[in-house]
């Protein structure tokens, strides 16, 4: 075999040599354009259901009263709250009498609530963190789930049936009108949304080569970035949640057709055993790229990845822990896996709170992704991993601890700490799913990563809305 002909079997065949031609290029391209929509579902809630401000409706007054009331018989109506600095929002006249439900609101600023519509406030406040507690544990089961899904039955039909449960149960939160309802499809809602991004992500390495992933791996996170600019348009231009909901959802049946566009991964089909399928695959995406590969190549290609993949697949989630140092290891990604989600979500989703427009905030947070993104490229390919990775983490903790001794009043202060910090948490997430990918042997690399994924979600899941 020529030196071309080895050069074409390694680099031109799988990319192991880079690999980022205009074949893979166009793949992922429309791989990650879904991810615009999982980002804005993700995000969704910011807006979907904002903690809105609210007092009693004293007996005197309508069902359809308005939230200002005058401050003098406000003063005679509810008691003073000296934690939160204001009059009670749930009781009146005493810390003893509750309104229950008698609620009126304030919708100067969000006109429609699933906080207003399903009444949860007060006694009922942690309703609202419950639900995006169980989408994150969705989260969690679409790691687990859909990626068992993907090794066994493919890719491709895993991606696309992800997309379409994406769509049912978004449009199905706002057609049922019952809290219990929306707790089921948010859970269903989080697991697909999960299966759409890892899916597209895994497609995506798969058909890059090692010298790509790096770039590949963090602009896959760009596509969530645009997603968080258009989830904040959508938001400042559509009052109704619900018709928000419907917004963010539908431009996912646009990627239905990707069941006629988008290929199968040829190293799935290889460690299948279907290599005539996966030849046929590799022989177009050559021809994309302008290459000229012959039979004799190819075959053997195809047998080389055949040998590594059946070697590849021995590893089981109990060997991250067989071994003193690989247990260290696992339990070390593991951490910065639930600090990075717990944290990103957590700064994310509650952009609200911060004080100030919570719209240009949720612009503002966007932003910082994209700086954030650029950095974590540069030092990847010029300092390594894990001391961008610890540096944006230390950071990141300095800038949040430094919030607590923001004065009341200054928003200002409190949002650019906050927001300093969001940058450092973008960057340590975008390094920590490469870092994954690579400090696992290969033998355990797709069961680690799929892991640290899966326990992940339990930070996300803890974080206070």
């Amino acid at each position: 075999m020529t030196d071309r002909d080895r050069s074409q079997r390694d680099g031109g065949v799988f990319g192991s040599r880079g690999g980022f031609g205009k074949y893979q290029k166009r793949m992922f391209l429309l791989l990650f354009l879904p991810t615009v929509v999982v980002s804005m579902q993700k995000l969704a809630w910011v807006f979907l259901a904002p903690k809105v401000d609210h007092r009693c409706r004293m007996w005197w007054e309508e069902e359809n009263a308005t939230y200002p009331m005058d401050d003098e018989l406000k003063k005679l109506s509810y008691p003073w709250d000296e934690k939160d600095n204001n009059y009670d929002q749930c009781r009146y006249f005493s810390h003893a009498l509750s309104c229950g439900s008698a609620q009126v609101y304030d919708t100067s600023e969000f006109q429609t609530s699933a906080v207003i519509d399903y009444g949860l406030v007060c006694e009922r406040a942690w309703l609202r963190a419950t639900v995006q507690s169980l989408y994150m544990v969705g989260m969690l089961l679409g790691s687990y789930v859909l990626g068992d899904a993907s090794d066994r039955f493919g890719r491709k039909p895993v991606f696309l049936s992800a997309l379409v449960v994406m769509v049912v149960v978004g449009i199905g939160q706002v057609a049922i009108p019952h809290y219990g309802a929306l707790l089921v499809l948010r859970l269903l809602l989080g697991a697909s949304l999960q299966g759409i991004f890892l899916v597209a992500y895994v497609i995506s390495m798969e058909m890059v080569g090692k010298r790509s992933r790096t770039v590949v791996g963090v602009l896959a996170h760009g596509f969530y970035t645009i997603g968080y600019f258009v989830a904040a348009l959508l938001a400042w231009l559509i009052s109704s949640w619900r018709w928000l909901q419907v917004a963010m959802t539908l431009p996912a049946l646009l990627f239905i057709p990707y069941y006629w566009i988008i290929p199968e991964s040829a190293r799935w089909l290889i460690a299948k055993g279907r290599s005539q399928e996966a030849q046929v695959i590799l022989m177009k995406a050559a021809k994309v790229n302008g290459q000229e590969i012959t039979e004799d190549v190819l075959e053997a290609a195809v047998k080389n990845d055949t040998d590594n993949k059946g070697k590849a697949a021995r590893g089981n989630f109990l060997d991250l822990f067989r071994q003193p140092r690989m247990r260290l290891t696992t339990l070390n990604i593991f951490f910065n896996w639930v600090v990075n989600s717990g944290v990103y979500y957590g700064l994310s989703l509650n952009t609200s709170n911060l004080g100030g427009d919570p719209y240009l905030n949720f612009v503002i947070s966007a932003a910082v992704e994209v700086p954030a993104l650029a950095m974590a490229t540069l030092l990847l390919d010029r300092v390594g991993r894990r001391i961008p990775l610890s540096a944006f983490l230390g950071l990141g903790g300095l800038f949040l601890v430094a919030t607590v001794f923001v004065p009341q009043g200054m928003s200002w202060l409190l949002i650019t700490l906050a927001m300093c910090s969001k940058l450092c948490i973008t960057a340590s997430y975008a390094i920590i799913y490469v870092l994954t990918a690579e400090v696992f042997p290969t033998v355990v690399r797709n069961v680690g990563v799929g892991s640290s994924s899966m326990v992940a979600r339990v930070g996300g899941a803890w974080h206070p809305t």
